[in-house]
This record gives C-alpha cells, structure tokens and sequence, in this order.
C-alpha cells in the first residue's frame, strides 16, 4: 500500500507561481514512478509530468518549460514546481505512484495510488 497526500495548491493571477508537494509513505516498490495528473470541470484527468529517476522524466507538452517535477527520496516527497501560470492550468492537482515504468508514463491507468487532490485555480 502507498499512501499519498497533496498540499500547495491555490488561487494565483496568470503568470503567477505555485509549487504543489506531495508526501508519500508505503511500499518504495509502488512508488518508484511517480507523477503529478490534473482534471479540470468537465475534462479527462491528464498526465502532467512523471519522474521515474533523475534521468527519466517526462512532461505534457502544454507544460513544458514552465514546469518542473521533482523528488526527494529521502524525505519521502514529490514537488511541481509551477510557473507562468495560465486560467487553462486550472484543475485539481493529483499526485499519483506506480511501479517503475519508462513508457506512456503519463497515462492514469498505469498509476495504482492516488492522492486526494489540491486544487490550483489561475485567474486572468
């Protein structure tokens, strides 16, 4: 079992910056991928970025170059690091772990643990 929970998440102007973190615990075999999703109202849940390890990560091409995944192994944490922020990143945030995979890492049907979501809303 792994166990997940999101903080950081809020109300920003466009082009603001938030950074989301997300605390994991559990099984290290069911989390050595992991990945940060959102759904906005009305849309499919849509992969952000994914880290598999420092040389395996992977972003939407709608975020590319604004932001940036991370994670802390030995505190147990995932961060995005968001910036230039636009109304159409408005969602909520899922931080989402799986077992180690370097192909279609961002889609949802490969991540078994879930997060309860944080919800980050950009204002134009």
């Amino acid at each position: 079992q792994v166990q997940l929970v999101e903080s950081g998440g809020g109300s920003v102007q466009s082009g603001g910056s938030l950074t989301l973190s997300c605390a994991a615990s559990g099984s290290t075999d069911f989390r050595a991928t992991m990945a940060w999703f959102r759904q906005a109202p009305g849309k499919e849940r849509e992969g952000v970025a994914a880290n598999s390890g420092r040389a395996l990560i992977t972003y939407a091409d709608s975020v590319k170059g604004r932001f940036t995944i991370s994670r802390d192994n030995a505190k147990n944490m995932l961060y995005l690091n968001m910036n230039n922020l636009k109304p159409d990143d408005t969602a909520m945030y899922y931080c989402a772990a799986g077992a180690f995979m370097y192909t279609n890492v961002l889609a949802a049907d490969r991540y078994n643990y879930w997060g309860q979501g944080t919800q980050v809303t950009v204002s134009s």
